[in-house]
């Protein structure tokens, strides 16, 4: 069960404490508040007695679908398959199709597979139909994302894209940092071996699932090779064939190809490595495929595949199709962000608004439209108040005007390796992703928010005007490197809030900047209002009345000379549990250092009180040591304990 009213854990509506079985509110208990989160633009079907309404995902004119992403709700997904299976039974028979449970997906949701595929009206009733079961909270269609480009240090001077007139202004900004230290994850068609390559590229996984579209036979595995994306006509639909296109590759090549190896291209950044993520072979690409992939690259867990060893700290989708970004896309998003991944996805090149293309239109995304080497947007460009920033993406119809990057040579198959100027917003994208490696490499401490920022702050006015919607700008790589280092500063604005107390360690200790410098699992650990302690910032752990876990952390260097540590925060305890004497719910502070996990302090549901108690806790064993801080929130399967946490500090004199 969700906590009160799904999707967003802390919106309270009285018809939802009849469904949890709650009278009223005593001391301690959990108020209602209004979300800070805007819902996708997607249909709701309203439900029977005032319960939630169900998401029904869009269906675009013209494609059919035989696989859909279903959301259960709680008391359906924990009961079983066939407890499950009752949510498509009479939808299916009403399609005349044959349906089957596919698999799990990391955002909770599943895959059914239909026998056969549904267009237009037929796909929207048997969402309907589905919908009107009563036990699903979303349901979608697993559409098709495809790759966003049109295809058309030896060859470093054709890259105008980097140092020209109307290029990033590169050159400058590698005096300051070159992506050491940072993972780029490319969510594409896999990756070929190229001597311009190889050297910065980590361990990925290839998370296709159909091993007809894969080629390589056995769907999922742990090799992101792209094998090819080439088809025959009809295959796809339409009556056009066409051969591979090797868009992965092209694009790790913008992202960190190598450097002063005397030979081929040079990266956005250099040093930075790339880690490849298989999510698109013949035809495209699933969207549970790839929300997988993206949970998976920013550390979290997808069902039956091991952990990520090296998680991104940035993701690049150079990929998109139509529609509304849809529950799916967003959950795994905002996952990622919530763990400190920054997410940059291209704008599209249908020539028309971003905010109709996904995942150009989701929240928490740096959408990236294209600009030609006039500086003006490139003619294929989408646009329009999706778009946050501009990169060039080129313009292939007039010679050395594209985007020039590593490829494969095969037509078909791979063979050997070489070089080829494209053009796309699918070249842009990577342009910002690189941007965005040299950015975390000279500060790791940034979050996707303060990115974002830091980049659209970094733009120049577009060379060759803009009236269509480029978002900030064109991305000026000289101009953010140069702000981070404290080169050309400006004057410096009235702090809001005011900075951190002399002596804490901390940094963004009373969450007024968001996730800054914090790294959660769960997006919606960070709040702002005035159930804070001070400022407006806070975090928020659990809350939901379901079994969840909750994690914020954040490095602090303990000095060795110190002759007490601690750390000290205030935490409030608000509950529904009613009992006297049990621990249902728990908040545990720990300490990682390397070495182990150590538990330092647990708090419970039976702390509850009507305000914030100062806490504190002794570090004086970690002295000289760099140390992750941790407060962990595990809920059990019934009634909320929502933990708030502000004004954090660790003070070593």
């Amino acid at each position: 069960m969700a906590r009160f009213s799904t999707p967003l854990r802390r919106t309270l509506a009285v018809s939802a404490a009849v469904v949890i079985g709650m009278s009223g509110f005593g001391a301690g208990a959990l108020p209602a508040t209004a979300s800070p989160v805007s819902a996708p633009a997607e249909k709701s079907l309203p439900k029977a007695n005032g319960e939630d309404k169900v998401k029904i995902g869009s269906v675009q004119s013209g494609e059919a679908y035989d696989q859909f992403i279903v959301t259960y709700k709680a008391s359906a997904t924990q009961t079983g398959k066939s407890s499950r299976a009752k949510a498509w039974g009479q939808a299916a028979k009403a399609a005349g199709v044959t349906v089957k449970e596919m698999r799990a997906m990391a955002t909770g949701s599943f895959v059914v597979k239909a026998d056969k595929k549904l267009k237009g009206n037929g796909a929207k009733e048997f969402m309907a139909d589905i919908a009107q079961s009563g036990l699903v909270e979303s349901v979608e269609p697993d559409a098709i994302m495809k790759i966003s480009m049109t295809p058309n240090d030896t060859r470093y001077g054709e890259q105008w894209h980097y140092s020209g007139t109307n290029g990033m202004r590169l050159p400058s900004a590698w005096d300051i940092a070159t992506g050491e230290g940072s993972i780029v994850a490319v969510l594409d068609t896999g990756i070929t071996s190229h001597s311009d390559l190889n050297a910065n590229i980590v361990s990925g996984y290839d998370f296709v699932s159909s091993s007809a579209s894969a080629r390589d036979g056995n769907g999922r595995d742990a090799n992101p090779q792209d094998e090819g994306d080439w088809y025959a006509a009809g295959e796809c639909g339409g009556s056009y064939s066409g051969n591979s296109s090797w868009h992965g590759t092209h694009v790790a090549g913008t992202v960190a190809a190598v450097t002063n190896n005397s030979s081929g291209v040079a990266g956005v950044a250099p040093d930075a490595k790339i880690q490849p993520v298989r999510v698109l072979a013949k035809c495209g690409g699933s969207l549970s495929d790839i929300a997988d992939a993206i949970i998976w690259a920013s550390g979290g867990a997808v069902p039956g595949i091991a952990n990520n060893p090296t998680p991104a700290d940035t993701i690049n989708m150079s990929l998109g199709g139509g529609g509304a970004c849809g529950t799916t896309y967003q959950a795994a998003i905002n996952a990622a962000v919530s763990r400190g991944t920054s997410v940059v996805v291209a704008a599209g090149n249908e020539s028309q608004n971003a905010s109709n293309s996904r995942p150009a239109n989701c929240e928490n995304v740096i959408t990236v439209a294209a600009s030609n080497p006039s500086g003006a947007p490139s003619y294929y460009t989408n646009y329009g108040s999706a778009v946050d920033v501009t990169a060039p993406g080129g313009d292939t119809r007039y010679a050395g005007q594209g985007v020039l990057s590593t490829i494969n040579t095969g037509t078909t198959t791979p063979s050997s390796q070489g070089y080829a100027f494209y053009q796309g917003t699918s070249m842009a994208t990577p342009h910002v992703a690189g941007m965005v490696a040299l950015m975390k490499s000279a500060d790791p401490g940034m979050s996707p928010a303060s990115v974002e920022t830091a980049l659209k702050q970094g733009t120049r006015a577009m060379p060759g005007g803009c009236s269509i919607g480029c978002g900030a700008g064109l991305v000026d790589a000289a101009k953010i490197m140069n702000a981070l280092d404290g080169s050309n500063p400006t004057p410096t604005p009235e702090p809001t809030p005011d900075p951190e107390p002399s002596g804490n360690l901390l940094k963004n200790a009373g969450f007024e900047n968001g996730a800054d410098y914090w790294t959660a699992n769960r997006a919606d650990t960070f709040e702002s209002g005035s159930a804070a302690r001070s400022g407006s910032g806070l975090a928020g752990l659990n809350g939901w009345g379901n079994s969840n876990t909750y994690t914020l952390d954040q490095k602090v260097a303990i000095p060795a000379d110190a002759t007490n540590a601690q750390l000290e925060f205030y935490l409030h305890v608000l509950t529904n549990e009613t009992t006297a004497y049990s621990q249902y719910d728990k908040l545990t502070v720990q300490v990682l250092d390397g070495y182990g996990t150590y538990n330092m302090g647990t708090w419970s549901n039976l702390d509850a009180g009507s305000s914030y108690e100062l806490q504190a806790v002794d570090l004086n064993n970690f002295r000289g040591k760099t140390v992750t801080l941790r407060f962990k929130g595990v809920e059990d399967s019934s009634q909320a304990t929502l933990f708030r946490i502000d004004d954090a500090s660790v003070a070593a004199s």
